[in-house]
């Protein structure tokens, strides 16, 4: 694994416009960043990134499975107990999942260690499947990179496999967001546009425009019925919304399902670690409450059940705690996790982020940052095989 400088694309700017990637600045500052790739090796892709995936993706249903089963794990998880039935429910019928991504520290000398699971949002989902694709094209074209390069990368054609699984007839499904949020409104256009590839015919309604009818169903603006609904909308929120007791009741399809509050929950690396100590891929995990957590000693990472974008987030190095980006988080409780230093390149603290489809590996995309948490605003890199 090597972090390679290269040449930006001449008009890369403009065609990122013009395919709709809006936010690939971020505040002014650049979130796409083609100065630089990653290029790693085909045994580091298929033995330190995709078979790791595979196996904790395995783990991660086997955990499900068991907490759905114990009121006791899912208040430790912190999920309110009028939306516990909902959770289980919803592992019962087997209701599909579409996605999920681990983040992944790995520098390519050692077994790549799981910082988290990203397991209800799609965050860099387009830039992973579709943008970077793009620049690997052209690159190749354009004589930067040999022929025979490659990238980690079946993204997008596993997410229009997986939208026609889940609905094979086609039908109507709807699609929500926040429609003010740049970043999640094009993100979902992208997942509209492919379920549409599907042969599925999606409809935009956002989040706030969403209602109840007389018989507890969910409706959208123009009053037609929310059967099944893709929502960039984390279940921690929804199950503290005025509407969380109407869930149940709806027969509403959610994507992702229910069962995933499990796995979006930084709770589930301490249960993973319990049933699974000393697995290569994982780190020493515990509840802060737990007595165990004094191993970790005077290193360690302080983690909210619920958090996105490094916010929250602690380092602890030595008794020394690093500036914290404060978005509200921690009220739901922390863990603690295991230290682990990611890997400088050239100053860039690289996480590698492993995209699971259905129960499938498909593909990489890489964040990183000057600082050692990776927030909101950090840089991605793309990738390639040589």
């Amino acid at each position: 694994m090597k972090r390679i400088t290269t040449t930006e694309r001449p008009g890369w700017d403009q065609k990122a416009e013009a395919l709709g990637f809006t936010w690939r600045h971020l505040d002014g500052a650049r979130y796409w960043d083609e100065r630089a790739y990653y290029q790693f090796t085909l045994p580091e892709i298929e033995d330190g990134i995709e078979a790791p995936a595979r196996e904790l993706h395995a783990m991660c249903l086997d955990l499900v499975d068991e907490v759905v089963k114990s009121e006791d794990l899912m208040a430790r998880l912190a999920i309110p107990e009028a939306s516990r039935d909902d959770v289980a429910e919803s592992w019962a019928r087997k209701d599909p999942t579409l996605y999920g991504r681990f983040d992944f520290a790995y520098d390519g000398t050692g077994a790549a260690k799981l910082f988290e699971y990203n397991a209800d949002t799609p965050t860099s989902i387009y830039e992973t499947g579709t943008f970077q694709w793009i620049w690997l094209e052209d690159m190749i074209a354009a004589g930067a990179l040999p022929a025979n390069a490659d990238q980690f990368n079946s993204l997008h054609e596993k997410l229009e496999q997986r939208f026609a699984a889940i609905f094979p007839t086609g039908g109507f499904v709807h699609f929500a967001s926040d429609p003010d949020t740049v970043e999640d409104r094009q993100t979902v256009k992208y997942l509209e546009d492919i379920a549409g590839q599907a042969g599925i015919e999606p409809k935009f309604v956002p989040i706030e425009s969403i209602g109840l009818d007389a018989d507890g169903r969910f409706i959208d603006q123009d009053n037609y019925i929310i059967q099944a609904i893709f929502k960039l909308y984390p279940w921690e929120e929804m199950f503290r919304e005025d509407y969380a007791s109407k869930i149940k009741g709806s027969k509403t399809r959610f994507l992702e399902p229910a069962w995933k509050a499990i796995l979006s929950n930084k709770g589930m690396l301490p249960l993973l670690w319990a049933r699974h100590a000393g697995h290569p891929n994982l780190l020493p995990a515990f509840f802060e409450e737990d007595p165990r957590a004094a191993e970790l000693g005077r290193s360690y990472v302080r983690k909210p059940l619920f958090s996105r974008e490094g916010a929250n987030i602690e380092l602890v190095d030595e008794g020394r705690r690093a500036k914290v980006l404060d978005q509200g988080y921690g009220e739901e409780g922390h863990i603690r996790q295991a230290l682990h230093p990611l890997t400088p390149f050239d100053g860039n603290y690289p996480v590698v982020g492993a995209w699971i489809v259905g129960d499938e590996p498909a593909g990489v995309g890489i964040r990183e940052d000057r600082s050692r948490v990776t927030k909101n605003l950090s840089r991605f890199v793309p990738h390639v095989i040589v």
